[in-house]
């Protein structure tokens, strides 16, 4: 493991330092958290004697927060964040290397070329340092993302990557309060990342149980889970959805309310921004030459803990890393005709419940 300011690399491939695949999660979870802190190399691998594994494909997770910082994404006492340390014991399974880091300074033409495809957990304007103080973005390494992923590189976006690069927004705009201005579908006058991710997000309720349904079970990920699934998440209210989505998972809304009111009561902030017709929460896409493939799940620990939420992750991620080929045909004017129709305009709210659910849903 290679500690370069706030970089860490994870290796995953044969190599200096071999664990044995026989080692218990928690002692690679401890290896992996020794190695973080005293800046060894690290590189895990499987025996000799078993069967070939698909080529390494590298992929730079970037969890860069100039705005929220959501917990399972930081780091305490220089090691490994919670996200991080399952992409690090999981990815070798996958046949996928990850390189870990916080730095924006390092987006360079040359540095991204290394990689197969890009993975962020990020938030609000990534050219200024922000709340997590951490090295932002130039303009120019903006671009550089951006022309990458056009060139064929692929992306992959987790929860709060779309709650990056709000179209008009800058660190120094203040999102403590309704905001109003996100409320517009933005077209081809939205932030380039926008259009490239697919879509932006406005604002979150308390979380709760959703019923998901999944439009296409033939997607990598997809093709053992049922046509609807419970799940327990911060749901995000997303708007500005590009027309050329393959849509993975639909977002519900009909049930959806807040959960710690009593019945009857008039509608809140807390569940506000779910007044609308179903709209898509998981997607992939092209753009340009380039596979992104974006999930708006990830917001729990028990969902990164969640096998069935690894299964879509990695199976989004081997797609956008050309492992697989999907067939992604925009279905979005089909699947969730009325996406693009606003929520009423709602103030922020802190998303935990009050209430546990009565059966708790963990992961899907």
């Amino acid at each position: 493991m290679r500690s370069a300011g706030q970089t860490l690399v994870v290796i995953v491939h044969p190599g200096v330092f071999r664990v044995p695949c026989t080692h218990p999660p928690m002692l690679l979870r401890r290896i992996i958290l020794c190695a973080a802190t005293l800046g060894f190399g690290l590189i895990v691998s499987t025996r000799a004697d078993e069967p070939a594994q698909p080529p390494v494909r590298k992929v730079l997770f970037f969890s860069k927060s100039s705005n929220f910082e959501h917990a399972v994404i930081k780091r305490n006492g220089g090691q490994l964040s919670l996200v991080e340390l399952v992409l690090a014991e999981t990815g070798s399974k996958h046949g996928i290397q990850f390189t870990f880091s916080k730095d924006g300074s390092l987006f360079t033409p040359e540095y991204l070329a290394q990689f197969d495809a890009y993975m962020f957990y990020t938030s609000g304007d990534l050219l200024a340092a922000g709340k997590d103080g951490n090295p932002p973005m130039t303009a120019a390494g903006k671009a550089a993302l951006l022309d990458a992923i056009r060139h064929g590189k692929g992306f992959i976006g987790v929860h709060s990557a779309a709650d990056t690069f709000h179209t008009g927004e800058t660190v120094s705009t203040n999102t403590n309060q309704a905001r109003t201005w996100r409320y517009k579908n933005f077209g081809d006058q939205a932030d380039p990342y926008a259009r490239m991710l697919g879509a932006g997000f406005i604002v979150h309720g308390v979380q709760q149980i959703s019923n998901a349904r999944v439009p296409d079970r033939k997607f990598p990920g997809f093709t053992s889970k049922g046509d609807v699934q419970p799940i327990f998440e911060e749901w995000y209210s997303l708007i500005d959805f590009s027309h050329d989505l393959h849509v993975l998972l639909v977002v519900e809304t009909d049930a959806m309310r807040d959960p710690d009111a009593a019945p009857g009561t008039p509608i809140t902030d807390f569940y506000k921004p779910y007044v609308r017709p179903p709209y898509p929460s998981t997607w992939a896409h092209l753009y340009g030459q380039g596979r992104v493939f974006y999930t708006s799940l990830g917001h729990n620990s028990s969902m990164w803990g969640s096998k069935d939420f690894q299964d879509i992750l990695y199976g989004g991620i081997a797609w956008a890393v050309r492992n697989v080929d999907a067939d992604v045909t925009p279905n979005i004017d089909q699947v969730t005709p009325h996406a693009w129709d606003l929520p009423p305009v709602s103030k922020p709210v802190s998303s935990t419940p009050k209430k546990k659910p009565a059966q708790p849903a963990v992961g899907l």
